[in-house]
């Protein structure tokens, strides 16, 4: 078994043809050849549940068994274990594999079929950046055919033969300084089952982090980071493509997200890796924030005030000031998320994450109560302020609250059990209703930003009558999430 370990970066045709101009690639010998790959599944797609890809590849007059397990990462980064030996089409011999997956295969031997085919020409270099590193660059174009239909292949394919992945990421940082490189989120098979299931796309959220006691901090925190990078990249094309508002409510989740790793672990990481990207990450939540915000003024906001004061004039007016703006913005967010900037953020950051030192951070098991009950005293200090009228104390007891409540999800495998359901569930009310009121403050900022003709006095007295039905709710509910025991100290 072998562990292969790659970056995938999509690229413009204009830039594919560019590629062999590049200076790194000056001087290297250019292999060429057509590569034919049929992937098999069973009926029912038991290996794309089990993260599994079985093919036969076509590569000149040899064929190639292929078996390879473990998913993408993130930024493009994919380190999974392969397989591969001579072989004949239709012919299945997993003699070679390792005792599970080996066990698995043979038992679906029978049930294995043709799902989907990828056909494209190879272009490849052999880089040696420096000694004892070794980089094969490959150049892939062609298509993914799938239900009779075709797909475009595009990427390329930086493979780690001899290194470090920091010695990846470099090239790959290199290559972007002269090329529109953006780091693939997905593999051709993943892309493929997706062809043959001809299914619009739909937002993804964000999933379980596998963290465990026995890791180092820092690991953890790698392991965090880049479940949080994938969860943003997994709604990139949504934003693009889509004026479904949950991929930017997705994307604003995952930067979130990520941005509460980096305050949780910043006491133990390097001063420059915080300044360098906190901004940066929060200068992208931002310009997805503004969408965000008409996106819940449209849908939730606007339908009700309506309702409440029909046939209004201001109101009509309101709407068609609020649709123009929302539109502008999201034009704004697919910007930013085409951007070279962003291809290259998520490149630079990967890069940085992938050099943290693993050993000077000591291990999970000791960091999460220090950093949990620093996040919940946070949280007690900002609880009596926003209890009040005051939008900015509610606003920062939210920002607190949600950092207590990314913290606990991250660390869920170690502190599962049913005070953590208690806990979690008492949380999810209270983030509820903080958001209610947040969208109302930010109703009432929008529209005293709106033109003359979509302000009256009627719409700020209905948004201000609507704040102050929920306070009461609030402070219930507040109440009862203080009187919750937390589950880092139970037992």
């Amino acid at each position: 078994m072998a562990t292969e370990t790659e970056i995938k970066l999509s690229l413009s045709a204009r830039a594919a043809s560019a590629l062999a101009k590049q200076a790194m690639l000056s001087n290297i010998e250019r292999h060429r050849q057509l590569l034919i790959n049929t992937y098999y599944d069973t009926h029912d797609k038991r290996l794309r549940r089990e993260q599994m890809v079985v093919r036969h590849r076509q590569k000149g007059r040899q064929w190639l068994l292929t078996v390879k397990t473990a998913p993408m990462l993130a930024a493009g980064l994919a380190q999974r274990s392969e397989w591969e030996v001579p072989s004949r089409p239709g012919e299945f011999d997993f003699s070679h594999l390792d005792g599970s997956v080996r066990a698995l295969l043979e038992s679906l031997r029978d049930d294995l079929q043709p799902a989907f085919t990828t056909h494209f020409m190879r272009h490849t270099w052999l880089l040696e950046p420096r000694a004892g590193v070794r980089i094969e660059l490959a150049l892939d174009r062609g298509w993914i055919e799938a239900r009779g239909q075709r797909q475009t292949i595009r990427e390329i394919e930086l493979e780690l033969l001899d290194g470090t992945v920091s010695d990846l990421f470099a090239v790959a940082a290199e290559l972007q300084v002269s090329l529109p490189l953006h780091p693939e989120a997905s593999s051709k098979s993943e892309r493929a089952y997706r062809l043959l299931a001809d299914l619009p796309l739909t937002a993804v959220k964000a999933l379980p982090v596998p963290t465990d006691a026995t890791m180092s901090s820092i690991g953890a925190f790698r392991l965090i980071a880049l479940s949080c990078l994938n969860h943003l990249q997994n709604n990139e094309a949504g934003v693009c493509r889509s004026d479904e508002p949950e991929f930017v409510h997705q994307a604003r989740v995952a930067i979130r997200r990520l941005r509460s790793a980096i305050r949780l672990w910043q006491p133990r990481l390097p001063e420059d890796f915080v300044t360098r990207f906190d901004p940066l990450w929060q200068e992208l939540a931002n310009k997805l924030g503004d969408t965000r915000n008409w996106d819940v003024f449209l849908a939730e906001t606007l339908p009700a005030l309506a309702d409440a004061l029909p046939g209004r004039v201001e109101v009509e007016r309101l709407s068609s000031h609020a649709r123009r703006r929302c539109a502008n913005s999201r034009k704004a967010s697919r910007s930013a998320l085409k951007s070279a900037v962003y291809s290259r953020l998520l490149i630079d950051f990967s890069a940085a994450i992938q050099s943290l030192p693993d050993d000077a951070a000591g291990s999970l098991a000791r960091f999460v109560p220090r950093c949990l009950d620093k996040r919940a005293r946070r949280v007690e200090d900002r609880a009596a302020a926003a209890l009040g009228t005051d939008d900015a104390a509610r606003h920062r007891l939210r920002v607190a609250f949600k950092q207590l409540r990314y913290a606990v999800e991250f660390f869920t495998p170690i502190l599962a059990g049913p005070v953590l359901a208690n806990y979690h569930q008492s949380a999810s009310d209270l983030q509820d209703l903080l958001g209610r009121l947040n969208d109302l403050a930010v109703a009432s900022q929008l529209v005293a930003e709106a033109p003359t003709a979509g302000r009256g006095q009627g719409i700020a007295d209905w948004l201000a009558t609507q704040t102050d039905s929920l306070l009461p709710e609030f402070a219930r509910r507040l109440n009862d999430f203080q009187q919750q025991p937390v589950p880092w100290k139970a037992g």
